[in-house]
């Protein structure tokens, strides 16, 4: 796993422009920390770490990726498996789908984004839980 040095470089800046003593920062399945000591001098050391289960996470989830097809989030918001509450869900694992057929909404300013499949395949996990937020290009879905 490479980890960009800016990006910890850049999380270490909002710590002394926002007078902050840890920042947290995930990404796809990488997750970054960077915090500081309390220390009463100027030269206050700082400290970045990637958590062991995330580096498992990371490690599983790369064969994962070499194994089937991801399908990612079109935009920011909030995912949605079913069409309301209570409803049945678009997918679930081990469901049988085409390209093109609804697999998520994505709830954005009040609106409903159907987000379909882009690939046909086999769904073999749902990355995201019902009513989480998901991020622009974050994989929601994996297809055999």
């Amino acid at each position: 796993m490479k980890i960009d040095k800016s990006i910890i470089k850049e999380l270490s800046d909002y710590l002394d422009e926002f007078n902050l003593t840890e920042i947290e920062i995930t990404e796809k399945d990488t997750k970054i920390k960077v915090s500081k000591n309390n220390v009463s001098s100027n030269n206050q050391p700082v400290t970045a770490s990637v958590s062991p289960a995330i580096k498992n996470e990371i490690v599983n989830s790369e064969s994962n990726i070499n194994s089937g097809t991801e399908i990612t989030s079109p935009i920011i918001g909030t995912a949605y498996h079913a069409p309301e509450p209570g409803a049945k869900k678009f997918v679930e694992v081990g469901k049988k789908i085409k390209k093109g057929d609804t697999i998520m909404i994505v709830e954005a300013m009040k609106t409903m984004n159907h987000v379909p499949s882009t690939a046909d395949g086999i769904v073999k996990e749902i990355c995201v839980e019902d009513g989480h937020p998901v991020e622009f290009g974050q994989t929601i879905i994996i297809l055999e």
